[in-house]
């Protein structure tokens, strides 16, 4: 239970930073940094990611947030094999 928790969170903060950091860089502020989106999405935040991406039209064409979509599929094996 502990772990879905986790995953619903920290895929709802991979979610708004994307949308935080959009915001921010239309307005010229201070962004977040791309490795923090990266790490957020290593760690279980790849669906939010990937739908951050998608809904905010941002980092879509950067090569490595490209790999996003690869890490889903990772979490996707993961947890077919942890619950199963």
């Amino acid at each position: 239970m502990n772990f879905i928790v986790y995953l619903i969170s920290i895929n709802i903060i991979s979610f708004l930073s994307f949308g935080i950091d959009k915001r921010r860089a239309i307005e010229g502020k201070w962004r977040v940094s791309e490795e923090t989106l990266i790490i957020v999405s290593l760690v279980g935040g790849c669906f939010g990611s990937y739908l951050g991406m998608k809904f905010f039209r941002h980092k879509t064409k950067k090569f490595k947030f490209k790999l996003v979509g690869l890490f889903c599929l990772v979490w996707i094996y993961l947890l077919v094999h942890l619950f199963t």
